[in-house]
Formats: C-alpha cells, structure tokens, sequence
C-alpha cells in the first residue's frame, strides 16, 4: 500500500470512527480497502418494569449475555457468553464467586400452582453448567448444576450436591446435601451418606 493508499484508509479510518452515519462515508472514501464490522444493540443489563438489576462492581458480565430487572450478583461471580438472567415478575439473587456458563438461562416465577411466589437464588461458588435453564428454583452454596440439566419451579439443590449433565429435576423436588442426581426425570446416583 503506498502512501496515498495509507492516507485514503488513514482518513477514512478517523471517519468512520465518528458515528454509524459517518460509517457510511468513511466506507466510500476507503473504498476497496474497507473491513466491514458487525455493530450490536444488544444491550448486556437493562431494567423491565422500574426493576434494575443490582451488579457488584468486579462481576465478569459476558457481552452477549443478557441480565435484566430484579436480577443481584455477588462479587467475583461471572455471567458467560450467550446467558440470560431475567428478574422481570420475580428476582433473581446469585451469591458471590458464582459461574453462569455460557447460554444459560436463569428465570422466576410470579406463583405456581399453589399459588407460591418464587424466585430463584443461587448460592455462593456455585457452578452452573453451560445451557443449563433454571426456572424458580434455589440452588444452595458450593453445588454443581450439570450441562443441559433443566431444574423446574420449587426445586431445591442443597449444598453440596449436584445434578448430572442432561438431567431433569421435576417440580418441588429437594436434591439433599451430598447427593448426586441424574438422568430425566433426575433420581439419586450417588449418596456421599449412603457407604
């Protein structure tokens, strides 16, 4: 590239730097020597109805993940690529040092069938396997949340203990402390009380 043509991609480079409008001219202007970029308006945390979500200032928020409305994160907790967090008719609460994985989806209930109101918390040092969905449900300190594993409304997840990858844990289910659960629908692998 010769000085003109460094000049031109120079110029066209400050251009374009401006604003999505001025894109478009600096886009001319470098001609054949434009890189086209992607531009996003997903917005990463955002508040649904007068709900903001409540964020400790060294939280790891992925730029594609998703937290809204009634949603508090502890510190050094993280939210991975492609999560959604949504606190819109119920709250969410997360504990601190917690792992969202990539494309996880966290939501709440306004009332189940009894009525009940619920929302879903999630300990401290928790681990929530990628693409795992929570709906409504409390999952208690240091438990493990496997890959793919969906847990329904009232589920309970004590300390401790984890479900496997793929599993579902039906409604108002309690998954006690030391316990390993798996398969769909989840029953007990494994009982660290059980030797």
């Amino acid at each position: 590239m010769g000085t003109l043509g460094r000049a031109i991609y120079t110029v066209g480079k400050w251009i374009r730097g401006t604003g999505q409008a001025m894109d478009r001219v600096g886009s001319i202007i470098q001609g054949g020597l434009r890189v086209e970029e992607q531009l996003s308006r997903h917005r990463t945390i955002m508040n649904i109805f007068e709900k903001e979500p409540r964020i400790h200032k060294d939280v790891f928020v992925a730029p594609s993940a998703a937290v809204i409305g009634d949603v508090e994160i502890g510190h050094g907790s993280s939210i991975w690529y492609g999560s959604i967090l949504r606190g819109d008719v119920n709250s969410i609460h997360i504990g601190s040092g917690t792992n969202i994985q990539d494309n996880s989806l966290v939501h709440v209930s306004k009332a189940n069938i009894s009525g009940k109101v619920l929302p879903t918390i999630i300990g401290s040092n928790v681990t929530i396997g990628h693409s795992a969905v929570l709906h409504a449900c409390t999952v208690e300190d240091e438990a493990f949340v496997g890959m793919g594993a969906t847990l329904l409304d009232g589920v309970v997840v004590e300390k401790h203990s984890m479900v496997g990858a793929g599993s579902l844990v039906k409604q108002n289910t309690r998954i006690p402390s030391g316990e390993v659960n798996s398969y769909s629908p989840a029953k007990l692998v494994y009982s660290s009380t059980s030797r």
